[in-house]
Order: structure tokens, then sequence, then C-alpha cells
């Protein structure tokens, strides 16, 4: 059955199989609501002889049908050249993680539980289509959250940056205060079997003490891996946990509910998913602290907090590490970096672990860098005086004739790319 919305350079078509008429209906609903033309189909056999000479944007099927399965079906229509941009979407009843492991290994793009979310479900299924990143910000202060009415533009919350893909699991980077806008912001998305991977740079407090906060981690169904380096005998696990034992906070990390994992790192590369590859650098800070590069097709993206560039005339600049940061940036889509101190400020801060803007900005120019994002502001730095560091990166990024442009997000700020 075929619905008769007009064709359009916009709409989008899509293919739905399902055997419960019900369902189909819904999803058919769904999508046509939101400009899609829609074709459905009840059986795996059905769609496969109908979809051999045809192009759609998206096939969304269901796993448990009679005779071929949404699996074996998936299998089948990748295995057809002519499909290799179509996206395939399984929505399904299991809410197993090894049922979405077997799907994403047959080729699908996407999992979604059911029951369908009608209200999103049709700008879910152009999200990935479209297959664009959202990157957020909820925390950009760096040492301490800084409420008040000195900082109403930029935010007062510190480090928290999430990734989200219109397939895979939801990055996020740190566990400053920011983290807890986040968790109240998927509170409304009311979804179930979350997967998210934290990111954790280091375990100074401004970058861990809100992940009690995280609610996410409470709800049973959800899967939740925390990632970060050791600090000596110290590992990731450990510095979560004794944040929360009962000393520090009166909810223990034995009340979560999730599924959770801890995974120490080093300087190494991970494949999440077969499609998002995260690299990891030890930067230039006291202990251990990680800077990661996030690679998904054309983009690049890179968390650099917190780190120390020392100019050249400090007598404490070590070059080799310098080319080392700067390959590891090289060409980044967006760089989100330390960028702490005015220059007139830094003399006073050296060996504190932060950097001076000069510095910040040479690099990105360097490195070749698309977009510059200013990180980790200090705690006595108002709303004023992160719009004059702004000003001064950009002055010099126009001084340099660099093509990098210079951003200082604000709190809540949505990139898409």
């Amino acid at each position: 059955m075929t619905n008769t919305i007009p064709f359009t350079k916009e709409q989008y078509n899509a293919f739905v199989i399902d055997d419960d008429p019900v369902i189909l209906q819904i999803i058919e609903h769904c999508l046509a609501r939101d400009g899609f033309s829609v074709t459905t189909a009840k059986t795996g056999e059905e769609a496969l002889n109908r979809i051999k000479n045809w192009h759609p944007d998206c096939v969304v099927l269901d796993i448990m049908m009679p005779g071929m399965d949404g699996l074996e079906l998936c299998r089948r229509l990748r295995e057809m050249p002519h499909l290799t941009k179509t996206k395939i979407v399984v929505i399904t009843g299991k809410t197993y993680q090894s049922d979405r492991q077997n799907a994403i290994a047959l080729g699908a793009d996407a999992f979604i539980n059911k029951p369908v979310p009608i209200k999103s479900f049709g700008k879910q299924i152009q999200r990935i289509i479209e297959d664009k990143i959202h990157l957020t910000f909820w925390g950009i202060r760096g040492t301490l959250p800084v409420p008040g009415y000195k900082s109403v533009r930029y935010g007062g919350n510190t480090s928290c940056v999430s990734i989200e893909f219109s397939r895979g699991p939801l990055l996020i980077f740190d566990a400053g205060t920011g983290i807890k806008v986040l968790s109240d912001q998927l509170a409304t998305r009311k979804q179930a079997n979350l997967d998210v991977k934290i990111f954790i740079s280091h375990p100074h407090w401004d970058h861990i003490n809100a992940l009690p906060f995280f609610a996410p981690l409470y709800i049973r169904g959800n899967s939740i891996e925390i990632f970060g380096p050791c600090q000596r005998h110290t590992c990731v696990e450990d510095y979560i946990r004794e944040q929360m034992d009962g000393v520090y906070f009166p909810i223990t990390a034995q009340e979560f509910g999730a599924r959770v994992s801890y995974t120490n790192l080093r300087e190494e590369i991970l494949d999440i998913e077969q499609r998002i590859k995260v690299k990891t650098m030890l930067l230039n800070h006291p202990g251990h602290c990680l800077g990661y590069r996030v690679e998904y097709q054309d983009n690049i993206i890179c968390y650099i907090t917190d780190n120390e560039l020392y100019p050249e005339n400090s007598g404490l600049r070590d070059q080799g590490y310098i080319d080392k940061l700067e390959s590891f940036i090289q060409k980044a889509t967006i760089l989100i970096i330390d960028a702490t101190y005015t220059d007139p400020e830094y003399p006073a801060h050296i060996n504190w672990g932060h950097s001076p803007i000069s510095e910040v900005v040479g690099l990105a120019h360097r490195a070749k860098v698309e977009t510059l994002y200013l990180f980790h502001h200090d705690p006595g730095q108002d709303d004023e005086a992160i719009e004059h560091k702004l000003q001064v990166a950009r002055n010099q990024l126009i001084e340099l004739n660099s093509t990098t442009k210079c951003l200082a997000p604000i709190e809540g700020h949505l990139v898409i790319i």
C-alpha cells in the first residue's frame, strides 16, 4: 500500500515492514504526517521482492516477523549494491543488548524500541537519514561552578559536552555540574534503554562531582560505560565509587539500576559500533589527563581540557609535545580546548595546568582547525571577561590571516554538523 502524498524534492521515501497491521498503520501515519512518502509491506519476502528496483531513503523493519525475520531481511538488503546509501532502522519490542548488537553487525543504522514514539518518530527517522551530529555544551566553566548575575550569558556550570549521533550511543565528555542539566533534558524524552558512554578527562572535582546526579545511572535497562585514565593505583571505577562512599555523598554506587561498566584508558584508539573512532592523548596537566579525538565520517571533534601550553619564552616549552598535540588535532572540524587565562593573567598561574589564550589560538591556526571553541573559563572571569578573551582570540586570528573561526560557546549551545 502506498500513500498519495505529492512528492517534493524535500520529501523522503520510506519503506516500512511489519506483520502487525496496527503498528504498520501507526508508523505510516507518523511518517506521512511529517512529509514522508511511505510504502508498506507485511512480510520480509514481499518487501525484498518489491525493493529490488527501488532506492528508498529509509527502510523501517521489525525483527520478529513470520518467514524471513527482520535480521535476515536486514542482511539481504545490505547485500544489494544499490541500497548502499539507504538507511535501515530496526524497530522492535525486543530490548536486549544482544539483539541491538546483532542488528548493527548486519548493517542496521539504528535500533528503536517499541512502543513507537508517535510525536517524534518522523523527526527521528529524518535525523537518521540526514545523519547529522548534534554537539551540545552543558557546562563551559573550569575549577568551580559560578552561579549569579555575572555569568548569566555564558552560564556557570563546569565541564560537560555531549555528542549525539543519528545512530549509536550518546557520548558525554566529563561530568562537571553541566551533566545535571543534560540529565534533566534526557528525562523529558522519556526514552527507555539509553546507551551512554561517558569519557572522563581526569578525576579533578570539576570533572566528576556531578556524575552522581546523572539520573540515567539509576534506571534499569540503561547501559552506561564510564571511561577514564587511572591515577597511580586509583582506576576509574575507584574514583567514581569513592566519591559516593557515604562520606561525600549520601547515595552509594550500589544504588545504580543501570548496567554500569568501567574502562581504564591510556593513549589508544577505540572503535564504537564500527562507525565512531575515539582516539586519546595524554595532556600536559597534573596527574593523568586525557584529550579525546572523535572521528565520524568526514568530521573530527577534539575535546582538549585541561591542558597547559607553555609560551616559548617560558623556558618550559616542550616542542615535541606541542608537535604531537598539533598532529592530534590536525584539521579538526571542531576543537574544544582549555583557554582558561588571558595572556596578562597567565604568569600568576604558570604550572597550574591551564593555557593562555595566545598559545591556544596559535595552536589551532597551525593545526588548520575549522572552528575553535574557547572552553574551561576561570571562575574569576565574568561574562564581560569572556567576551574580551573571545575578541582577543579573533583579533589574533585576523593578524595570522587564519581560516580558523573562533567562538565562545554559551551553556546549552547546540552545534549541528
